[in-house]
């Protein structure tokens, strides 16, 4: 019981943090038609990269024509899955077929998003895409120090709760 204890609560732990984690350093959580949400994913994108205004307005207008063309979040699907999740009897095949329609979805909204970022990335400057690259090698290994931290704490948790239970 202990072990399963541990486990519960190592992965409880790392999903946590992952997510949190996945906030503060990517930008994947943009969503039509909020315009703070986009304005931090179009900045966090830019961080540290001096832009000039013309280019500015050109970024801008990405956005907006990026927030026009993008589909709205299937609101239906997601309470399709709510009552899934609800049911009296868990039917593993209708969520997993759910799940699958719903990450269909997601990926087309990345697709589209990687886009408009291909495009806003080609109005800089090769200077300014070399810091752009540097800025995201530094997210990169920020990540996999997250990665590792993960790893390292979930070992740690196991391997004192199968000490305590031996």
């Amino acid at each position: 019981m202990r072990k399963v204890t541990a486990a519960v609560m190592a992965s409880t732990l790392a999903f946590s943090f992952l997510s949190h984690a996945a906030e503060v350093v990517t930008s994947d959580n943009w969503h039509p038609g909020d315009g703070a949400t986009q304005r931090s994913a179009q900045n966090h994108m830019f961080d540290g990269i001096s832009v000039a205004e013309h280019q500015r307005q050109q970024l801008r207008d990405l956005m907006q024509q990026a927030r026009h063309e993008q589909p709205p979040v299937n609101v239906s699907e997601m309470e399709t899955m709510h009552r899934l999740v609800t049911a009296e009897k868990f039917d593993e095949s209708a969520v997993r077929a759910q799940a699958e329609k719903m990450a269909q979805e997601q990926v087309a909204r990345q697709v589209e998003m990687a886009r408009v970022r291909n495009q806003m990335y080609r109005l800089l400057t090769p200077e300014q895409q070399a810091v752009l690259n540097d800025k995201h090698q530094q997210r990169m290994e920020q990540l996999r120090d997250v990665a590792q931290w993960q790893k390292s704490s979930s070992l740690k948790l196991l391997s004192s709760s199968n000490s305590r239970s031996q």
